[in-house]
């Protein structure tokens, strides 16, 4: 199976983190987002992995020297997660399981969907009691199957929010490759990936693969970032001593998702 990352963006709401480097290179504990991919990919023994990168490409090259390929999206300021993953498709070819890069997560969320026995899904999490807001990725699910997916569904309507992980068997692949062709040649490299999802499920099937609680927070305010070091990184990382880029006056902000 491959992997592809998805860390073109710059990430400018976390511009208080990082500075001048892109939002995947936000040091959470020891390690970077995207160290922290990349090694739980190599954990779950996929090791061919590509980096979509596109800001700060030169800073991200050396992160990912010997362990995964980078792609540049030349057009990352213009575009957005669809067409980073459409610059990948002449190698998708087989099975691969796909990560927005701004994603922190416990390993266990990758391995109950990489064993999930569907060839097709995405990670989940449900709803419960929560409000979602215009920021969340929501999902409607019927029968264990995803049957919209998007930022506009109302929050009352909505049995979940995306997690930003999701795996394809070589057909799904096809088909979404197919739908993503469609999609920005009609003008679509800005929209987020979920949209070519939210057409592949006209033709086959995704199926969901709940969370069960492990936690996972993306990081895309520095709200979010001190949140993953405070309560996130510590479920993580129990025994290791927690370290942030510097300490935060606040850290007020969206949940952290079920630690």
């Amino acid at each position: 199976m491959k992997a592809v990352i998805l860390a073109a963006g710059r990430g400018s709401r976390l511009r208080a983190v990082t500075g001048a480097l892109p939002k995947c290179l936000a040091r959470v504990g020891s390690l970077t987002l995207l160290e922290r991919q990349i090694l739980a990919l190599r954990a779950h023994d996929v090791r061919d992995i590509i980096v979509v990168a596109g800001c700060g490409i030169s800073a991200v090259r050396p992160v990912c020297q010997g362990r995964a390929s980078v792609l540049h999206n030349a057009r990352y300021a213009s575009t957005n997660s669809l067409y980073s993953l459409w610059l990948a498709r002449e190698v998708l070819t087989e099975a691969f399981v796909v990560l927005n890069g701004d994603v922190l997560f416990h390993p266990q969320l990758l391995s109950d969907l990489l064993t999930a026995r569907h060839d097709d899904a995405l990670l989940m999490e449900a709803r419960g009691d929560a409000v979602f807001s215009d920021e969340e990725m929501k999902v409607q699910v019927r029968a264990g199957r995803v049957v919209d997916i998007a930022k506009t569904i109302a929050s009352a309507e909505a049995d979940g929010e995306n997690v930003g992980i999701a795996k394809f068997g070589a057909v799904g692949a096809r088909v979404l490759i197919d739908e993503m062709d469609r999609l920005v040649v009609d003008g679509g490299s800005r929209a987020w990936l979920p949209a070519a999802f939210a057409a592949f499920i006209h033709r086959r099937p995704l199926h969901v693969v709940e969370t069960r609680g492990y936690p996972w927070l993306d990081v895309d305010f520095p709200e979010d970032y001190w949140r993953a070091c405070a309560e996130l990184l510590p479920a993580l990382e129990p025994d290791r001593p927690v370290h942030c880029a510097r300490t935060p006056a606040t850290a007020s902000g969206r949940k952290l998702h079920h630690v």
